[in-house]
């Protein structure tokens, strides 16, 4: 699963979502604030995280409305496909967090 995947499958039901990949929140953080609007405009509130980790950071860049598929502990051990399919890392479960952050 990747997060591509579930923003292709939503667009093509014709909605038009945007992928922003944010592998480092430290270097977002370092980047002038003209930069940082570009990326995640003040205007665009109904966003989604997808984090294979913990979700409290994320919710400084989801804000209210948002919505974040990811996990809130450590310790699980497993091939990574059991795990991901265990804690809802699929595309369905990401469109369906998509579904829930554009109906507010």
């Amino acid at each position: 699963m990747t997060a591509a995947d579930a923003v292709r499958s939503v667009n093509a039901s014709g909605r038009r979502i945007r992928l922003v990949s944010m592998p480092s929140t430290n270097t977002f953080e370092r980047q002038d604030e003209a930069y940082k609007q570009s990326v995640l405009p003040d205007a665009v509130t109904r966003r989604v995280a997808v984090e294979a980790g913990v979700r409290a950071a994320w919710w400084r860049y989801v804000g209210l409305k948002g919505q974040i598929v990811g996990i809130d502990h450590y310790g699980a051990s497993a091939p990574a496909k059991d795990l991901f399919l265990h804690y809802g890392f699929t595309v369905e479960n990401v469109v369906k967090a998509i579904g829930a952050a554009l109906a507010g």
